[in-house]
C-alpha cells in the first residue's frame, strides 16, 4: 500500500509539473518577460572636470557604453589622436558615485598607424561581448569634404578589427540634392536586442527624404538601419524628427542615440539646439519607440516621394523637467546613452553623457547623468 501511494504521489507530481510547464519540449521558444518601460526618473548629475590625458584634452564625449564595471566614452574630436576613454564609477539608488576617468586609448587604422586629422568624425560606440570582446564605432565622415561615413570595429586596445561598407545613399559622393547632410549621418548605434547585429541611427534626413527640421513642423524622417555583425546592411525604417524647439541664429534637431531594449522597441534620444541662449540652448528628450508596424524602407530611394509607415513614438522623458537640478541650469549637448547596472532597489539604470563641443559655443559641460528605469 505504501509503495502504491508513493507511486501515485510521484505520478501526480509529474502530471502537475507537466501541466505548469505546458509539457514543453526543448524546441519550444523561450518565454519572454514583458520588459515594458513605463517611466524614467532623474537620479543625479556628475560633471567631468576639464582635464588632459596623454596630452589630449578630455571632451567631445558623444557616446557611452559599458562592459561590467568598465565604461567606454568616445570623443568626437576629429583631430589626432582619434580616441576613446575608459572610466569607472558606481551607480546607487541616488545616482553616480566615485567617478574615475581611467585611460585614453587611440583608435588605429588598419595598418596600425594613427588616423590623420579630419579622416574620421567619431560619434557612437558600443561594446560587443563576442570572441573575448571588441568595440564597434561610427564616424560621420565629412560630407562637405568628400569623406565617407564609416562603421568600424576595434579591439579594446584600439587596434583595427574590421571596416564595414555603409549603404550607398549614406556616402559623401551623392550629388544633385541627394545623399546625407554634413554632420547629419550616423550619430547613434545600438546592439540589436537579439544580439545578432546593430542598429545605425541617422541624425538628419537624407537630402531626398525631406528637409532638416525647423521651428515649424516639417516632414523630416531619418533612417534607422540594421547591420549584421559581418557588416551587411538590411532592414531600414523611418523615424520622424520633432521640430526645433527654439528660434536661434543656428538651429538643429536630430536623432543622437538609440537603444533597442526588446525586439522593435527602442529608446531614442533627440536633441534640439539653438544658439543665443545662456542655458546652453539644448532641449533634449527621450522617446519610447515601436518599430513593429513600420515599413521596411531600404528599397525606397526617396522618402519624400513615397507612401510608407513610420515608427510610433511616445515621449518618455524631457530634460526640461530637471533643468533646475543641473549645473547652472544647463541641459548640455547630451548625445550618448547606455543602460547601466541594476540598482540596489532592483530597477535598472540609464546613463547619459553630454558632448561639451570643447566649449566651441561658450562654457559647456561634460555631463554624466543617471536615470532610473521604472
Amino acid at each position: 500500500m505504501k509503495n502504491l501511494l508513493s507511486k501515485a504521489g510521484l505520478l501526480f507530481l509529474a502530471l502537475t509539473l507537466c501541466f505548469f510547464s505546458a509539457c514543453e519540449d526543448d524546441d519550444d521558444p523561450p518565454v519572454s518577460i514583458d520588459p515594458a518601460i513605463t517611466s524614467l526618473r532623474f537620479l543625479n548629475e556628475v560633471v567631468i572636470a576639464p582635464d588632459t590625458i596623454d596630452g589630449s584634452v578630455v571632451g567631445g564625449l558623444s557616446g557611452i557604453d559599458r562592459n561590467d564595471d568598465t565604461y567606454y566614452l568616445i570623443s568626437d574630436d576629429g583631430n589626432t589622436p582619434t580616441r576613446f576613454y575608459t572610466a569607472s564609477f558606481d551607480v546607487t539608488n541616488t545616482g553616480i558615485q566615485n567617478f574615475s576617468l581611467d585611460t585614453q586609448v587611440e583608435f588605429l587604422q588598419e595598418d596600425g598607424t594613427s588616423f590623420p586629422s579630419g579622416a574620421v568624425d567619431p560619434e557612437a560606440i558600443r561594446y560587443v561581448a563576442d570572441g573575448g570582446g571588441y568595440l564597434v564605432w561610427t564616424s560621420e565622415g565629412s560630407i562637405n569634404n568628400g569623406v565617407d561615413p564609416s562603421v568600424r570595429t576595434a579591439m579594446p586596445d584600439g587596434s583595427s578589427r574590421a571596416v564595414f561598407d555603409v549603404p550607398a545613399n549614406f556616402r559623401a559622393d551623392a550629388t544633385d540634392g541627394r545623399g546625407p547632410r554634413h554632420n547629419g549621418v550616423m550619430e547613434g548605434i545600438s546592439l540589436s536586442a537579439d544580439g545578432n547585429g546593430f542598429w545605425l541611427g541617422m541624425e538628419l534626413p537624407l537630402e531626398q527624404d525631406g528637409p532638416a527640421p525647423t521651428t515649424t513642423d516639417t516632414d523630416s524622417p531619418v533612417r534607422i538601419t540594421y547591420m549584421s555583425k559581418s557588416g551587411e546592411a538590411g532592414r531600414q525604417f523611418a523615424y520622424e524628427l520633432d521640430p526645433v524647439v527654439r528660434e536661434g541664429g543656428f538651429t538643429v534637431n536630430g536623432l543622437v542615440e538609440l537603444l533597442e531594449y526588446d525586439t522593435d522597441k527602442f529608446l531614442v534620444l533627440e536633441r534640439s539646439f539653438s544658439t543665443g541662449y545662456t542655458d546652453g540652448g539644448n532641449d533634449v528628450k527621450i522617446y519610447q519607440v515601436d518599430a513593429s508596424g513600420a515599413t521596411d524602407v531600404s528599397d525606397i530611394d526617396a522618402l519624400a516621394d513615397a507612401t510608407y509607415t513610420k515608427v510610433t513614438k511616445t515621449l518618455l522623458f524631457d530634460f526640461e523637467t530637471v533643468r533646475s537640478q543641473l549645473t547652472q541650469g544647463v541641459v548640455d549637448n547630451i548625445e550618448g546613452m547606455t543602460f547601466g547596472p541594476e540598482l540596489p532597489n532592483g530597477n535598472r539604470s540609464l546613463i547619459l553623457v553630454a558632448d561639451d563641443n570643447f566649449s566651441a559655443f561658450g562654457t559647456q559641460y561634460s555631463q554624466l547623468i543617471a536615470l532610473e528605469v521604472e
